[in-house]
């Protein structure tokens, strides 16, 4: 059996020793690992609402927890869509990306339909149901057993503080070793691998994999296993964030939304997560266009009267990756790894990926670990480029130059060069499947990581569309309405209207008879309390 010690708990750490010892160990067959987290006790957790993507459910799947549960410890909510508002212009537009979509049989044109029609129907409407049934206010789940057919698909709103602690509340009576204790330092081995941990407890922690998850501070793979980091901080600009929580005692605006809010304010944007008993709020932004103090002004002007007494807290920030996930017998996952803005709730997933990644190639014996670093560290890094692409995507494709933050981040010079490739190629035709296939486009440079010394795999990175495939670009290039004069040419101006294809009105006619509330089903199911109703904040558009 494999020794793990995993240095740092929290989401990132709790996630990865929930998942590592569960799938590792299968009942009915021999363990592979034992596994310890050694946490400290003094060090404050970053805590904010998070949104996640459909991939949690696997995670909480193999882990084993019960769905109801979960949501009952983590203050959690359904989250079936990601709303944009004011990302291409300041008029209080809006568009979704939800997590379900109709595909058309045998051949799905649906961009192609929407382009050549008179585009009065939001594209996503065209070819999901899930938008209305966002703006409906409805959960993704019947009262009862589920009858409608194929099931929607959603994610959560979650508490991540609270997630860590049911994780670890949950798992370490099934087995894993938990110690409060302060790194003090760390000793490595002759050849540079890590030796062992020690604490201020007078302990001295051996492993065989050691799993860094003490966040920005990197104290394994960046302060002892040298490590660099890749700095991508000129694609994305925003390097902080102001964030509060709105409880519904006093800031209730009579329902829980089933979809993360995306807000475009001045220099920047906020996220808007609702819990079952507040919402959480976040304005990520640009130092170098807006002070911290201006930040916060807008962060309450966007919640409304009322929240000047809620406390704020402000969280520093870096985009990039380190050079490698993986060194020698040390693993990063989650801040310590890298970090992207959570527009497209990725924060939580980057981790889940780390975990899951490390449990399909983990090492059973000291000379495999270079080869399962090789293809751990070239799965990790083109994913990190495929979250930096699509989010890099939703600024440049902005028409806003109310400030000289929007201008700035449409500059050519702001987009990277898998991006603009992607971008010109689209131009010329709309997105495919087939355009992910090995993904070198014209026009790509063929940089390859050639001035990574740890990256044996120098290759140019690849998109795969493991997360985002051709449908999820086309949602955000259509809409923010990409390249239209290019498309209202060759199309023409008379266009016809566009149908709205009758399963998905069926689906909707379902939904508004058979679906709750998304309020009364957490009410009915896992607990929320009843709130009354406060004056509708200035942020919330129903």
């Amino acid at each position: 059996m494999r020794t793990i010690l995993i240095v740092g708990g929290g989401s990132a750490g709790w996630m990865a020793a929930a998942y590592l010892h569960q799938a590792l160990n299968v009942p009915g067959l021999p363990p592979r690992a034992a596994i310890t987290v050694v946490e400290s006790p003094d060090i404050p957790r970053i805590s904010v609402g998070e949104a996640t993507i459909p991939s949690m459910r696997h995670l909480l799947s193999v882990i084993g927890v019960d769905e109801l549960d979960f949501m009952r410890a983590t203050d959690a909510t359904f989250k079936q869509s990601i709303k944009y508002v004011n990302w291409e212009h300041l008029d209080n537009s809006y568009y979704h990306h939800p997590f379900g979509r109709t595909r058309r049989q045998p051949l799905d044109f649906a961009g192609v339909q929407w382009l050549s029609s008179d585009r009065k129907i939001p594209f996503m409407e065209t070819c999901s149901e899930q938008p209305v049934i966002c703006e409906m206010g409805k959960a993704p789940l019947m009262m009862g057993p589920w009858d409608m057919g194929a099931p929607l698909t959603y994610a959560y709103h979650m508490n991540a503080q609270k997630f860590a602690d049911y994780l670890r509340d949950f798992i370490v009576p099934k087995g894993v070793r938990h110690i409060y204790a302060n790194v003090t330092d760390i000793s490595q081995r002759d050849n540079g691998w890590i030796a062992a941990v020690n604490t201020d407890q007078q302990q001295q922690l051996t492993a065989d994999l050691y799993i860094d998850c003490t966040g920005f501070r990197a104290k394994l793979i960046e302060q002892t296993m040298g490590v660099g980091f890749e700095d991508c901080s000129q694609w994305l600009l925003c390097d902080r964030a102001v964030a509060m929580h709105a409880p519904y005692k006093h800031h209730y605006p009579g329902m829980v939304r089933p979809y993360t809010t995306a807000t475009a304010l001045s220099n920047g944007w906020v996220w808007d997560i609702p819990m079952q008993s507040q919402r959480s709020m976040g304005y990520v932004h640009s130092s170098d266009f807006i002070s911290e103090a201006d930040a916060i002004k807008e962060l309450q002007a966007y919640q409304g009267p009322g929240c000047e007494e809620l406390p704020v807290r402000t969280v520093h920030f870096k985009v990039g990756r380190r050079q490698a996930n993986w060194q020698g017998n040390c693993v990063a996952i989650g801040l310590s790894g890298g970090f992207i803005e959570p527009l497209e709730s990725t924060g939580l997933y980057l981790s889940d990926l780390g975990a899951v990644m490390l449990a399909e190639y983990f090492p059973n014996h000291d000379d495999h670990m270079e080869a399962m670093a090789f293809r751990y560290n070239r799965i990790l890094s083109n994913r990190f480029y495929e979250v930096l692409d699509f989010i890099n995507m939703h600024y440049c494709l902005s028409k806003r130059t109310d400030t000289a933050f929007w201008r700035e981040v449409q500059k050519p010079e702001r987009i990277n060069d898998r991006l603009q490739a992607k971008l010109a190629y689209w131009a010329k035709k709309p997105p495919s499947m087939s355009d992910f296939e090995d993904q070198l486009l014209p026009g790509q440079a063929l940089q390859s990581m050639a001035d990574n010394p740890f990256m044996q795999d120098q290759r140019v990175p690849v998109d795969t569309a493991a997360l985002w495939n051709h449908e999820s670009y086309e949602c955000i290039l259509y809409g923010m309405h990409f390249d239209s004069e290019g498309y209202r040419q060759r199309f023409g101006q008379n266009r016809p209207p566009l149908q709205v294809h009758p399963y998905i009105l069926q689906r909707l006619q379902q939904a508004h008879g058979k679906l709750p509330l998304h309020h009364q089903w957490l009410q009915h199911h896992v607990g929320m309390g009843q709130y009354t109703t406060a004056a509708q904040p200035k942020g919330w558009l129903a």
